[in-house]
């Protein structure tokens, strides 16, 4: 029996069945010291795994609770104690003092500072936090790694579903969702959510995105549709905000966390780890952490690359926003806010001489704004440390900001840095043929015919093509389809009823999928392999007719097929997939596209290759914006290609299948190299592999989430496979 009596302080907290329920996950016992997270996740899997829903959600939430309260502690704290008095560390002496004096002056001084500071924080980290302080709720990596990449909230939501909070259940996966936006099966779910009567629009909020990015997006949305004077507050609360998000981080670095990351660092690389060897290696790892948390800041849930320049092209927009409403004062704030980053960018010194000019005469106090060169100085004088433990203790030190001067870097690591810098994002990728002059060489060169171009289908970047596919590897993968779902390990969907339409199958298998059915023996290793083939073959086509000059990427691949439910086809109206683009959110009602999750806002361009025709129905379909005027239709055959680029000048859907089979294969690419199909390369590696001898079993890839420590790996083995909401929604 699990230790439910544990459980009974938080279930009493929680409202009666039926009752409204606060926005979001508040917190559950306001004013208590918060419990260990760690424990208390492990208790909320126990919970989950027996099925106590309502123990499962007050652990889960407490758990949550108590990481967000320890990262306001050590923010709170950590502010509180540097502004004590006497509290400022004496400055440590420069390389050319010598060593007897510099010793007896500031050794004394930089030790007993450090105690004084050790002591207040310990003492406030006990009053926010009970006995023990932060020490108390250390939590480890892999839990760390497992709050980031949201799992709670993965289970909350089946927990919250099977306690009939539909409302909470739907915000729960959607918070999942827009931090693993790739994940298959929250995809299906969130769409059986917005099937259900009782969950509306609203439900679908993110419980845990920083309010930054909202108001980002609402001043560059703003600004987009040259309304200046509504989009500056917007802007500055971006950047007030995101600048707390950075303080918020940056006291995350100086838990002991790090301070066990470097001690695994000195342990690896076998220093002696000697008193002032262990506090330099400690400090090195907190400045490195510092240094990262703009870009952690700058990086939006379920992306792998932070948004570039992200303060400097805030400063940007700011000055040019207050320059085209007349605030010529905050405008050379902002301006002169740029040049600390970037001193010689020509754009911002040409705006600043005109708004000095059209201001007049000089103003006295008018310069850069405070918390920026706060902020520059700051960062300048750890950057400088940095490179002197890189040039001087071996430390490594991967700079993540482009504007630190040349001069703050040692002469051997410029050019190394400067040629790192000038690299393309797809240096990294696998070099690819150079493209032909022309798309027409390319379909002549690869037996491809160009069938219908963007003006015969009535509308912009769509094109069909017709001979990508032999009859005979037609059937190759429709066999391969057919062996991947009579051996039951379908890829994310399980051959269930479609999410799109109760009157349909689904039967979705990626090419890793099909990699490891075809090591395992369970299909032919010719279908796997002609599955990689074929949809490099398409990405080579799309990159030629549509971007010769940009390289493409897949971004993912699925052979699917909707098989129509006998029995239930009788006065059908619904679609087999209702009208949707690839890459943002469509309102029909207005006609306009939200490039937000849980669309896949990083997909450039979409195929459709056909794999048979032996089926009633099932054709795709064009639309104009408004989801109604259908403006061209493409009727399937093999080896038939429909691509076009994933916008809102593409919506796109499927007549309903009312009879057999339709088999095809789905590609998806991206110009971002960062969203490149990573299973792709695994496949391709997986069957490139010699077959290894009896008795060597295949590893499991089981999307399950990792444990988030070495004391839940027994809850998780208890919980089996992560939460999947299927036969009940």
């Amino acid at each position: 029996m699990f230790r439910l009596l544990q459980w009974l302080p938080l279930l009493l907290l929680l409202p009666p069945p039926g009752s409204p329920e606060p926005p979001g996950l508040a917190p559950l016992s306001a004013g208590a010291p918060p419990q260990a997270p760690d424990l208390l996740y492990a208790d909320g899997l126990r919970a989950y795994a027996a099925g106590a829903w309502a123990p499962a959600v007050a652990l889960l939430r407490e758990a949550l609770r108590s990481r967000a309260a320890l990262g306001r502690a050590r923010l709170d704290c950590g502010a509180r104690c540097a502004a004590e008095p006497g509290a400022a560390l004496p400055a440590s002496p420069g390389p050319d003092s010598g060593p007897g004096a510099a010793r007896g002056a500031w050794e004394p001084l930089l030790l007993r500072a450090t105690l004084r500071r050790a002591e207040c924080l310990t003492q406030c980290g006990a009053r926010r936090l009970g006995p023990g302080g932060a020490a108390r709720l250390r939590v480890g990596s892999a839990l760390q790694d497992a709050f980031r990449r949201r799992e709670p909230y993965n289970y909350l939501q089946r927990a919250y579903y099977q306690l009939k909070k539909l409302d909470l259940a739907a915000a729960a996966a959607h918070t999942f969702f827009v931090a693993n936006p790739t994940h298959l099966q929250m995809r299906e779910d969130m769409a059986k959510y917005r099937r259900m009567s009782g969950v509306r629009p609203q439900s679908f909020r993110d419980l845990e995105t920083p309010p930054y990015w909202a108001a980002y997006d609402t001043g560059l949305e703003l600004l987009g549709h040259q309304e200046a004077a509504l989009a500056l507050p917007w802007l500055e609360e971006a950047l007030q905000e995101s600048l707390a998000q950075v303080e918020s981080c940056r006291a995350g670095c100086e838990g002991p966390e790090e301070q066990q990351k470097a001690e695994e660092e000195a342990e690896g690389t076998g220093s002696p780890g000697g008193l002032y060897e262990a506090i330099a290696g400690h400090w090195i790892g907190v400045l490195r952490c510092r240094q990262r948390c703009v870009g952690d800041t700058a990086t939006r849930p379920g992306r792998s690359l932070p948004v570039p320049d992200f303060l400097p092209s805030q400063l940007r927009r700011l000055y040019e926003a207050h320059a085209q409403v007349g605030n010529l004062s905050q405008a050379v704030e902002n301006v002169l806010s740029v040049l600390l980053f970037y001193p010689e960018d020509e754009a911002a010194r040409k705006a600043l001489d005109q708004y000095q000019a059209q201001l007049g005469e000089p103003r006295p106090g008018l310069g850069p704004r405070e918390d920026i060169q706060r902020f520059v100085l700051r960062s300048l004088g750890e950057k400088r440390q940095l490179y002197y433990a890189v040039e001087h203790l071996g430390a490594s030190f991967k700079d993540p900001d482009p504007w630190t001067p040349a001069a703050f870097i040692p002469e051997a690591l410029r050019e190394k840095l400067r040629e790192d810098r000038e690299k393309t994002p797809w240096d990294h990728e696998p070099p690819q043929p150079k493209p032909l002059t022309h798309w027409k060489d390319v379909l002549l060169l690869e037996g491809v015919t160009l069938t219908q171009d963007a003006r015969q289908l009535n509308g912009s970047e769509r094109a069909v093509l017709d001979g990508l596919l032999t009859p005979a590897e037609c059937g190759v993968l429709l066999q391969l389809a057919k062996d991947a779902a009579e051996s039951g390990a379908r890829s994310g969907y399980q051959g269930r009823r479609s999410p799109h339409t109760p009157h349909e199958r689904f039967e979705g298998l990626t090419v890793l999928k099909a990699a490891q059915l075809a090591r395992a023996g369970v299909v032919g290793s010719q279908g796997a392999q002609l599955l990689l083939e074929v949809s490099e073959r398409v990405r080579s086509l799309t990159q030629a007719y549509f971007s010769p000059d940009r390289p493409l990427h897949l971004s993912f691949t699925h052979l699917v097929c909707r098989s129509a439910i006998e029995g239930e086809q009788a006065q059908r109206m619904d679609l087999s997939h209702p009208v949707h683009a690839d890459n943002c959110v469509l309102d029909p009602d207005t006609g306009e596209c939200w490039r937000e999750p849980p669309a896949y806002t990083y997909r450039d361009y979409s195929g459709l290759l056909y794999l048979n025709d032996d089926f009633q129905g099932g054709h795709l379909f064009f639309t104009e914006p408004n989801a109604l005027t259908v403006t061209a239709q493409v009727r399937p055959r093999c080896g038939r290609l429909v691509a076009f680029s994933s916008g809102v000048e593409n919506p796109h859907g499927v007549w309903a299948v009312t009879r057999g089979r339709r088999c095809s294969l789905a590609l998806w690419h991206t110009w971002a190299p960062e969203h490149g199909e990573q299973e792709w390369t695994e496949a391709k590696e997986l069957l490139q592999e010699p077959e290894k001898e009896e008795g060597e079993g295949m590893p499991s890839r089981d999307p399950a989430p990792e444990p988030p420590s070495h004391r839940l790996q027994r809850v998780q083995d208890k919980a089996g496979k992560p939460p999947r909401v299927r036969e009940e929604l």
